[in-house]
């Protein structure tokens, strides 16, 4: 069986967006957030301490922690197998590039849902005294690659 060049892109975008999430979230959970405080970085960006007991932008958050971390556990991994056979069966670069954004994100948050019980978060971005939600490298992965989905669909009409 020949694997497709561009399902090798996808599985190396994976694994190098798994290792940076979870490098950065070590390096604020054992180095910069010891003890949490607020860390400013830039006019707009500070580095924060926040666990996501739930989903995206913390819907759910309210649930019964420890059953909603194996229930999202089990979402995700279904989730995560029904991309990798649209991985699988693309022809397409763009399409293969999404998806390997967004495994590796999904799979970033998995593993601290595993370890923690939540997801760490640590990017805040504000603009004077409104500021967004936190998010983290999976976060921004997930987003950019259902961004190019999207992007991809716009352009070939599909």
């Amino acid at each position: 069986m020949i694997i497709h060049r561009r399902f090798n892109i996808a599985i190396y975008l994976l694994a190098l967006i798994t290792m940076c999430d979870q490098l950065s979230k070590w390096w604020v959970l054992n180095e910069a957030m010891r003890p949490p405080h607020t860390m400013p970085v830039t006019s707009f960006l500070n580095i924060v301490l926040v666990w996501n007991k739930g989903v995206t932008f913390g819907f759910f958050s309210h649930f019964d922690h420890h059953l909603m971390a194996y229930f999202l556990i089990a979402v995700a991994a279904i989730i995560l197998f029904l991309l990798g056979r649209w991985l699988w069966r693309t022809s397409s670069t763009l399409v293969a590039v999404a998806l390997g954004a967004v495994m590796g994100g999904a799979i970033g948050n998995v593993i601290d849902r595993i370890r923690y019980g939540a997801v760490v978060d640590f990017l805040d971005f504000y603009y004077q005294n409104y500021h967004w939600y936190a998010f983290n490298i999976a976060d921004a992965a997930i987003v950019t690659g259902v961004g190019l989905l999207l992007l991809d669909s716009l352009v070939r009409g599909k």
